[in-house]
């Protein structure tokens, strides 16, 4: 609960809100048509889709517009059940017009996972700019938004607001990113690679090779978002086999190829520096402010590259002391 209350208490010290709404929207699923989607690698998806969830009201001057991108594998309305998103919550739709975007690849949005011209392995990949480019086209064609009051995103999502910041400079005045980074560390690209070749391993395509896969994914997982010491703190030996059966059936949801294709995109995110032919933000002529927050035993990623990024761009930064590891923002 401290750390909780550190992290809203230095959230509204750093960024300043916009004035408050008086309409709650229900948040139910929409789905933007985007057409024939060119990626940066020449790629193109066919009839791409980007799921979308708003909730709140506009004000006046339009102004108070919050995107909210999907962290790994995860949905708009993940977003929603996780906490969140509402009043008075993290993304409070009491002050904030909230756009939660479904990243591409989630199986919401376009993914291997879905039914179409294009499915399974021979979907195309995409990378995290590609994620971000697809999120611009949601908010300047089909919402009308030429500026955000902030891009908040955890995990993945953080990696996508960063991603933001440097595609798309002075879009949004605000750039909040929870334990993301600008770029993966060489521990982190062996972690990735690791879920990366259990999801890719062998045991066939059957019922029974995906099951082991799935196990084997699920134990690379559960050591990667907490950390040793916050395991020998809390977890008894004994309970490990209970820990990775639930690990196990929380990973049931998801469909493989969709974790493997966004973990790609991961493996090749790199934010540090501006990508070729960066646009001009139309928001505002304002530089963006950055939040940068880590948590400093993170094992999934490295909360270095995220520090030295808000150092360069002389951000704000918290660090998350509660050792939970890369679970710490819950």
């Amino acid at each position: 609960m401290k750390i909780v209350c550190r992290f809203l208490i230095a959230f509204s010290m750093v960024f300043l809100l916009a004035g408050p709404g008086t309409v709650w929207a229900t948040g139910e699923l929409r789905i933007a048509e985007l057409g024939d989607f060119p990626l940066e690698n020449g790629q193109v998806i066919r009839d791409c889709r980007l799921g979308y969830r708003t909730f709140g009201k506009l004000d006046e001057k339009r102004a108070n517009a919050l995107l909210f991108p999907t962290w790994l594998v995860g949905s708009s309305e993940d977003l929603v059940k996780t906490g969140f998103i509402g009043p008075g919550k993290l993304a409070d739709t009491g002050r904030y017009f909230v756009v939660a975007v479904d990243s591409l690849g989630n199986g919401v949005s376009s993914s291997p996972s879905r039914k179409g011209k294009q499915t399974g392995r021979s979907f195309p990949e995409f990378s995290v700019r590609d994620m971000v480019r697809a999120q611009h086209q949601l908010l300047t064609r089909h919402l009308d938004l030429q500026g955000l009051h902030a891009v908040v995103g955890i995990s993945m999502g953080g990696m996508q607001a960063l991603a933001w910041m440097r595609s798309y400079p002075g879009f949004a005045r605000k750039t909040v990113s929870i334990v993301g980074t600008p770029r993966p560390t060489a521990g982190d690209l062996l972690l990735f690679n690791a879920e990366l070749r259990a999801i890719e391993g062998g045991g066939g395509d059957g019922p029974e090779g995906e099951a082991a896969r799935r196990r084997t994914l699920a134990a690379i997982h559960a050591f990667a978002v907490r950390n040793p010491q916050y395991y020998l703190r809390r977890l008894p030996p004994a309970e490990v086999p209970s820990l990775l059966a639930e690990m196990e059936k929380s990973l049931n949801i998801y469909h493989l190829d969709d974790w493997a294709w966004q973990l790609k995109a991961i493996i090749r995110h790199d934010a540090s520096v501006p990508p070729p032919s960066a646009p001009v933000g139309t928001g505002t002529a304002k530089p963006t402010r950055l939040l940068v927050v880590v948590a400093r035993d993170d094992l999934l990623v490295n909360p270095e590259p995220a520090l030295s990024l808000a150092k360069v761009e002389q951000g704000e930064t918290l660090e998350l002391t509660g050792g939970c590891g890369h679970f710490s923002f819950l």
